[in-house]
C-alpha cells in the first residue's frame, strides 16, 4: 500500500513525518525539493509539500480581454514570474503523487490552506485522487498533535473547499477587473499609463482611512480652559471637578476667586477594586499588543508567530478563539515550559486549580495562539519577543485579579472644588507574571478631612480640543475586525498592499492625495466599490458557505453581478474618472516649484527616474535621481529645491536635488562656442568624442547637426 501525504510548506512536511516515524528518510528531488518516505502500520508512505498556492487563478480567454469572468485554475509558476520557485514543487507532487492508494491532506485546517491541498490533490494528482483522501487536522505542529491527527483523520470540509474558491473567484473579479477598468479610463482619456489598485475589501478600508483624513482637516479646535493647583504637600496636584471648562468666563471666575486662597480637605474616600486577567491571544488580540509593547506591525508579528508555529513552538496563529479548552493539558504544558528557569519563577506560583480567564470570542476550527511547551532550540530578535509574549499571556490567565485600593480626595478653595486621585495595588495578581504591564502603585499622602494644605501655585492652562486620532496599522485592523471586513488571516496583508501601493504612509497613517482622490472619485462614480455594506454583506455570504447557508455558486454569481454594475458605472463616466485619476496621481508627483513657474514632478525615464519641469519643452529643468534616491519633505537651504535622501542604512545621506547646489562651478568645463548651427541657428559648441573633438548643435537631440572642425568653415559658409 502507497499512501501519499500533501503538506502546505516544506517545515510542515519535515515535522509530520519525523512525528510519523523517527527513521523517515529525507530524499531530494531535482537537487531542490525535499520531500519524505516512511512506513507506518504496513504502509509505504511519501510525505510531499507545495510552498503555499501551487494554482493561480487565469481567465478562459486571452489576456486581450479585459473583462474576466470565465476563470480556471492553472499552474502559478505559468502565471507569475514571480511564482518561478513553486515549478519543482509542483512537478515534486505530479511525479510521486500520481496512482498512490490512498492521500492524506495534511495543509493548515482553514479555507486557505484547505483549498491549497484540495487544488494539489485535484490537478496534481489526478481527480481519482480525492476519491481516496482524508483529512489531518491539527492546531500544533507538536508530536502528540501529528500523531493524533493522523490517527483520527476526517473528511475534507467542502464548505471550506467552497468558500476558498468563492473567495479566490470574487477577490479576482474585484481585483483584476476593475483595477484595468480604471488604469482603462486613464488610458482612453488622457492617453497615459496609471497603474491602479482597488480590491474588494483593500478600497473600502482605504475609504475608512480618506474619511478620517478628513475628519482631521475639517476639525476646527474649540478652545477649553482647566484649573489646577500646586499644594505645598508633596507636591500634590488638584484639579477643579468641571475638568474642562469651555465657558472663559467661569474659568476666569474660578481662578480669579481661588488666587493667593487656601485648601481645605473636605473628603476623603477609599474604594477597592479588581482588574481581571487577560483573556488569551487571538490573532488580532496578539496583533495589537506586540504593536503596543514592541511597535511591530501586525503583518511583522504575523510571520513571527508563523514562523514560531511551523518550528512547533506555539499553535497555529490564524485563530479567532480566546477559550482555551481543557483538552490542550494545561499541567503538561507548564510541566514542559518550567524546564526555562524565568518561566518556572511564574508557573511555580500557579494555583492549583487551573481555571483560565476565557474571552467571547470562539473559533470551531482553532484554539487560542498558545505555547506548545516544547522550548525553542534559537530564534532571531522578532520571534523571541513574540514567543515570550504568547508564553507569559497563557502563564497569566491562569492567575487571580490583581486588587487595587482608590484615594479620592476633594478640597475645597472657596466653595470651589477641587479633587484628586492614587491608586495603589494591594495584590498583583496575575500582573505580577506579565511583564509587559504597567502597575499603578502610587504612594497615598497622610492628609485627613478638614486639613488646611497650603496652595503653592494655581495655574490656568488654555488647551485645545484634538481631532480624532490617526489609525495605526493595529488600531486599523481592529476597526476592520469590528466591522467584519476582511479575514483575520488577510488583514494584516491588506494594509501592506494599501502601503506598496504608495495610498498611505507612515506609522500614524496619513493618506496621500492619490489615495485620497481615488476614493474621491469612486464616491462620485461608483460609490459600490467603496462601500463597507456590499463588502460585509459578500463577506458574510462567504462565512456562509461554511454553515451551509449559502452556496459557493450563489455567492459568486452575487459577487459578478456587483463588478457588473460597477464596470457600468466606470463605463459611463470614463472621462470624469480617467481625468480626476490622472490629475490625481501628477499632484502626488509634484515635489516643488520651477524657477520658470512651472511644476517640479517626478518622472520615469529610459535610464532610471528624474525632476522635470511640468513646462517642458519650454524649460528644459531636469534633476536626475540617483537610485534608492527619494524626495523628502525638506527644502534645500541655500536654493529652496527640495532635497532628497540616496543610499542605504548608516550611509543614507540628505542631500540638495541639485548636485551642483552651493558648488563653484566657475572653474567646470564648459564647451566652447565657435558660431550658429545652420540648421536651427542655435549655438555650436565645440565636443570631444570617441574619434576626437567635433562640432554639435546645443540643442540637441532636437537638432542633431555634427560635423568636423575641418569642415566647420565650409559649412557655416
Amino acid at each position: 500500500m502507497h499512501e501519499v501525504i500533501i503538506c502546505e510548506k516544506p517545515s510542515s512536511a519535515e515535522k509530520i513525518a519525523k512525528a510519523l516515524s523517527p527513521s523517515a528518510k529525507k530524499k531530494v528531488y531535482n537537487k531542490k525539493v525535499k520531500y519524505w518516505e516512511l512506513q507506518r502500520d504496513s504502509k509505504d508512505i511519501t510525505v510531499l509539500s507545495g510552498v503555499g498556492h501551487l494554482y493561480s487563478l487565469v481567465p478562459e480567454k486571452n489576456k486581450r480581454y479585459k473583462v474576466a469572468f470565465d476563470l480556471h485554475w492553472a499552474p502559478s509558476h505559468e502565471v507569475s514570474k514571480s511564482s518561478a520557485f513553486t515549478k519543482d514543487y509542483l512537478r515534486a507532487i505530479k511525479k510521486f503523487g500520481k496512482n498512490a492508494d490512498s492521500y492524506v491532506h495534511a495543509c493548515d485546517y482553514d479555507v486557505e490552506g484547505t483549498l491549497i491541498g484540495y487544488n494539489a490533490l485535484k490537478y496534481a494528482c489526478g481527480q481519482d485522487a480525492l476519491n481516496n483522501v482524508s483529512r489531518m487536522k491539527f492546531s500544533t505542529l507538536t508530536k502528540k498533535d501529528i500523531v493524533d491527527a493522523y490517527e483520527n483523520r476526517i473528511d475534507i470540509d467542502m464548505h471550506q473547499v467552497d468558500n476558498g474558491i468563492a473567495r479566490h473567484i470574487i477577490d479576482y473579479y474585484f481585483g483584476m477587473n476593475l483595477s484595468i477598468a480604471l488604469s482603462d479610463s486613464v488610458k482612453k482619456t488622457k492617453h497615459r499609463f496609471l497603474k491602479l489598485s482597488v480590491g474588494r475589501v483593500q478600497t473600502p478600508t482605504l475609504s475608512i482611512l480618506v474619511k478620517r483624513e478628513k475628519e482631521i482637516r475639517e476639525f476646527v479646535p474649540e478652545p477649553y480652559w482647566i484649573i489646577r493647583a500646586i499644594l505645598d504637600f508633596e507636591g500634590i496636584e488638584i484639579k477643579h471637578v468641571e475638568r474642562n471648562i469651555f465657558d472663559k468666563a467661569r474659568a476666569d471666575e474660578i481662578y480669579n476667586k481661588c488666587m493667593g486662597k487656601d485648601a481645605v480637605v473636605d473628603e476623603i474616600k477609599f474604594t477597592k477594586s479588581k482588574t481581571r486577567p487577560p483573556v488569551p491571544f487571538d490573532l488580532s488580540g496578539l496583533q495589537a499588543e506586540a504593536y503596543n509593547v514592541f511597535g511591530f506591525s501586525p503583518k511583522r508579528t504575523q510571520n513571527a508567530a508563523q514562523n514560531l508555529y511551523s518550528a512547533g513552538y506555539t499553535s497555529y496563529p490564524r485563530t479567532s478563539s480566546q477559550k482555551l479548552p481543557e483538552s490542550l493539558g494545561f499541567e503538561n504544558i507548564f510541566r514542559q515550559l518550567s524546564a526555562n528557569p524565568e518561566f518556572k519563577k511564574h508557573i511555580s506560583k500557579l494555583p492549583s486549580k487551573l481555571k483560565p480567564n476565557n474571552g467571547k470570542k470562539e473559533d470551531a476550527a482553532h484554539p487560542p495562539i498558545h505555547p506548545t511547551g516544547i522550548l525553542p532550540k534559537s530564534l532571531n530578535s522578532d520571534e523571541k519577543k513574540i514567543y515570550e509574549l504568547i508564553v507569559y499571556r497563557f502563564i497569566a490567565v491562569f492567575f487571580e485579579s490583581a486588587e487595587f485600593e482608590t484615594m479620592s480626595a476633594t478640597l475645597d478653595i472657596e466653595d470651589e472644588k477641587f479633587k484628586f486621585k492614587r491608586r495603589r495595588v494591594t495584590h498583583k495578581g496575575w500582573m505580577e507574571h506579565y511583564p509587559f504591564k504597567k502597575i499603578d502603585d502610587e504612594k497615598f499622602p497622610d492628609v485627613s478631612e478638614g486639613d488646611l494644605m497650603s496652595v503653592k501655585e494655581l495655574i490656568k492652562d488654555e488647551k485645545e480640543t484634538k481631532p480624532p486620532a490617526r489609525y495605526n496599522q493595529a488600531s486599523l485592523i481592529k476597526e476592520l475586525e469590528k466591522k467584519n471586513l476582511g479575514t483575520k488571516a488577510t488583514r494584516a496583508d491588506i494594509v501592506d498592499k494599501l502601503y506598496d501601493r504608495k495610498y498611505i504612509e507612515g506609522s500614524k497613517i496619513e493618506v496621500n492625495q492619490l489615495g485620497e482622490n481615488l476614493i474621491d472619485t469612486l464616491n462620485t462614480y461608483c460609490s459600490n466599490l467603496t462601500s463597507e455594506k456590499l463588502t460585509r454583506d459578500l463577506e458574510i455570504k462567504l462565512e456562509g458557505i461554511n454553515q451551509n447557508t449559502s452556496t459557493k455558486e450563489s455567492v459568486i454569481d452575487e459577487g459578478k453581478k456587483d463588478v457588473e454594475d460597477i464596470l457600468v458605472d466606470i463605463d459611463e463616466n470614463q472621462k470624469g474618472i480617467g481625468s480626476k485619476l490622472y490629475e490625481a496621481y501628477q499632484a502626488t508627483n509634484i515635489v516643488g516649484e520651477c524657477s520658470c513657474g512651472g511644476k517640479l514632478v517626478k518622472r520615469a525615464g529610459r535610464y532610471g527616474k528624474f525632476v522635470g519641469c511640468t513646462n517642458y519643452p519650454d524649460c528644459n529643468v531636469t534633476y536626475s535621481l540617483p537610485r534608492n534616491a527619494s524626495v523628502i519633505k525638506k527644502t534645500c537651504e541655500i536654493c529652496g529645491l527640495p532635497m532628497i535622501a540616496a543610499g542605504k542604512g548608516k550611509n543614507r545621506r540628505e542631500m540638495c536635488l541639485d548636485p551642483n547646489c552651493g558648488k563653484d562651478t566657475s572653474k567646470e568645463y564648459k564647451p566652447e562656442e565657435v558660431g550658429a548651427c545652420p540648421k536651427c541657428g542655435k549655438p555650436l559648441l565645440k565636443r570631444s568624442g570617441r574619434f576626437g573633438e567635433f562640432v554639435g548643435c546645443s540643442g540637441f537631440p532636437k537638432c542633431k547637426f555634427t560635423c568636423s572642425l575641418e569642415e566647420l568653415e565650409s559649412k557655416l559658409n
